[in-house]
């Protein structure tokens, strides 16, 4: 009959304690990868929006439509922050602040969040 034998090396399994840490830290970087999709999407609309208004794109068709309505939804509060001479100026400089404002926000709450 083969006895087993028992390294010298016992093996622990991780405390409670340390389990949780590293439960809460996948949480807290689960959460940290949703904000940073949903800046990125946030953004990207802005910036779509900003290239159909440059590019003079027809309103007329609803995917547009929405994505420039979207856009602007979204650069609400920072509509009219400057007001150069002439529409896709004003568009691209505003909605531009926009983006960037965005970017840097839940770039930032990203990074509290990997913490």
């Amino acid at each position: 009959m083969a006895t087993l034998r028992r390294s010298t090396a016992v093996r622990r399994s991780p405390g409670i304690g340390q389990r949780a840490g590293t439960v809460a830290r996948r949480g807290a970087w689960g959460a940290a990868r949703i904000v940073s999709l949903i800046t990125s999407v946030i953004v990207g609309l802005i910036v779509i929006g900003i290239v159909l208004v440059l590019l003079e794109a027809n309103r007329d068709n609803s995917i547009v439509d929405w994505l420039v309505g979207a856009a602007h939804w979204l650069v609400g509060p920072f509509d009219n922050v400057f007001k150069p001479d002439g529409h896709k100026l004003r568009v691209a400089v505003n909605w531009g602040l926009a983006a960037v404002i965005y970017s840097i926000v839940g770039g930032l709450i990203a990074r509290l969040l990997r913490r």
